[in-house]
């Protein structure tokens, strides 16, 4: 277990990934590892990526939510969970910082938000590790 995510760590973590950030994501369905790759951002201790509540990697959180997440330099486990339609109001907010920021891609066709399976998946960090110009920093992301 590592220390705290300090302000050096909060900063690199929101420089590198609070952005369109390509991140793997796997996870387990009866003891087998599934990994794929998705669209992500970073807020907060959570990345949260616009997905298809119907697609594996979904129904696989759904029996087992816990993940495991790498990119970048830096890997880590957390929970995965199923914050709903992205055009739910609770969403709002996140998915207007969504929409901006998957602006390059967001509107191709590959989203539909009327499909009301269309939902916003975050997962939220447990502990990772993060590399940065050399150093090694070991993140408690629990509070």
């Amino acid at each position: 277990m590592g220390e705290k995510l300090s302000k050096e760590t909060a900063e690199i973590m929101d420089e590198r990934f609070g952005c369109d950030t390509l991140l793997s994501v796997a996870t387990v369905e009866e003891g087998r590892p599934f990994v794929r790759i998705v669209n992500s951002y970073y807020e907060d201790g959570a990345f949260y990526v616009v997905t298809y509540a119907k697609s594996n990697k979904m129904r696989q959180i759904a029996k087992n939510p816990a993940v495991a997440i790498c990119g970048e330099w830096f890997t880590a486990h957390g929970t995965g969970e199923n914050l709903g339609h992205v055009r739910a109001k609770e969403n709002e907010e996140i998915m207007s910082k969504l929409r901006t920021v998957f602006a390059e891609w967001y509107g191709n066709g590959h989203t539909n938000e009327d499909d009301p399976a269309t939902c916003l998946l975050r997962i939220r960090l447990a502990e990772g590790t993060l590399f940065h110009h050399g150093t090694r920093y070991d993140i408690d992301f629990r509070g």
